[in-house]
């Protein structure tokens, strides 16, 4: 099993270290594009990995904290929604883990992501949409994939390989618009006319932009890679912390039905996500996403699991998509874990969803919920003054 742990900690290292071999080569061309000089291409890297370095410090002072803001994700409290805090503590017990912060973000897309540096400093922010759309046992495999992530420093190697696209992306975009708002062309016009260098220095001007227009779609590609291998191993941790695979399969197949994007996600932020929130308006989240692997492959995966151990899990991944090469294994102890049944949980039709959805919002965003015994449920803005509230419906006054 240590042995597979390890591996999957190599691919990963292999990864980030394929981005940073991109990074490295894009500040030597753009060193080079400036000048003929060999020392300028050293000088080129140095400003890469210092832009890098820059990124990397904000982001672990405080990149979880900016990632929370820029989703709008809101802490609660349990009164908002009890169930959630019930499995998020199942869960980070089940995987010996301190209990993150909780978040909901207001957004009727289902979806949902962990964040933070370490076990110690981490959050599970969940939308509106998925709470208001699955029951105890598909939320709690949701959950357990989150938790999974955790467990397994997922976090921290897609933080490091964000901020790294995020200084390619940034230098690229730098040095691609001062070609076209700045005299560098005339610059280099003039010096091939008075150096004999110079036509080889053009050459180099035109590699740069090459490289400058490449690296960021091949540190993207690098990117989604790391992101997809870890996946699968959420997945795979997900079905062993809940001994119920079919939980997180039907959660992933009633994701996969939604038709409308989250509107705080971005390109960097998709792979954090549980499934790809990135799509157009009207179109399912297909199996060509390129940010997650297929959601249907993840589905037959977990539905062909014969035990809810990683070895069932590495078996099951074998046949389905037909790799040689198996799931690597997680840090916990991988032993023989039967399935356990399903919980009685009744299915709520799509109008009893869409209340729910707008219930969770609601209380998110600090309304008081006032049952009256009249059988109404008043729903008390968050910027109401008074400490009674009449009934419309049958004139009790009632505490807010």
């Amino acid at each position: 099993m240590w042995e597979q742990i390890r591996a999957n900690k190599r691919n990963s290292i292999l990864l980030l270290a394929l981005m940073a071999t991109v990074l490295a080569l894009l500040g030597w061309f753009i060193g080079r594009a400036f000048s003929p000089d060999p020392a300028a291409g050293l000088f080129g890297i140095v400003i890469a990995l210092f832009v890098w370095m820059i990124l990397a410090m904000v982001s672990f002072a405080g990149g979880d904290a900016i990632f929370l803001a820029a989703s709008k994700a809101t802490p609660v409290t349990k009164d908002v929604h009890p169930q959630l805090f019930n499995v998020v503590e199942e869960m980070a017990i089940a995987a010996q883990l301190p209990m993150p912060k909780i978040y909901i973000i207001n957004d009727p897309a289902p979806n949902a992501f962990a964040t933070g540096r370490n076990p110690q400093k981490a959050s599970v922010a969940i939308t509106a949409g998925l709470l208001g759309r699955l029951n105890r046992d598909e939320l709690q495999g949701v959950i357990a994939h989150e938790m999974s992530h955790i467990l397994h420093r997922d976090i921290l190697f897609v933080t490091v390989a964000g901020v790294m696209l995020g200084a390619i992306v940034l230098i690229s975009e730098i040095f691609l618009r001062g070609m076209f708002f700045s005299s560098m062309s005339r610059r280099y016009s003039s010096r091939s006319r008075s150096s004999g260098g110079g036509q080889a220095q053009a050459i180099m001007l035109v590699v740069a932009i090459i490289a400058a227009i490449l690296a960021p779609i091949m540190a993207t590609l690098l990117y989604f890679a790391l992101s997809r291998k870890r996946e699968y191993l959420a997945d795979a941790g997900a079905a062993r912390l809940t001994r119920y695979p079919e939980g997180l399969a039907s959660a992933l197949e009633k994701l996969s039905q939604n038709t409308t994007p989250l509107s705080v996600a971005n390109k960097v932020t998709a792979p954090m996500y549980i499934v790809n929130p990135l799509q157009k308006k009207g179109m399912k989240l297909s199996d060509l996403t390129s940010t997650h692997p297929p959601i249907s492959e993840r589905v037959r995966v977990l539905r062909g699991m014969a035990g809810a151990s990683f070895a069932d899990y590495s078996e099951a991944f074998r046949k389905t998509t037909k790799h040689s090469t198996p799931i690597p294994s997680s840090a916990l102890k991988d032993e023989a874990v039967q399935i356990r049944s399903a919980g009685s949980q009744k299915s709520a039709d799509s109008k009893k969803q869409i209340r729910d959805i707008g219930d969770i919002m609601q209380k998110t965003a600090g309304f008081h919920f006032v049952n009256c015994s009249c059988g109404l449920k008043m729903k008390v803005p968050p910027n109401y003054k008074a400490h009674q509230v009449k009934c419309p419906r049958c004139g009790k006054i009632s505490a807010v």
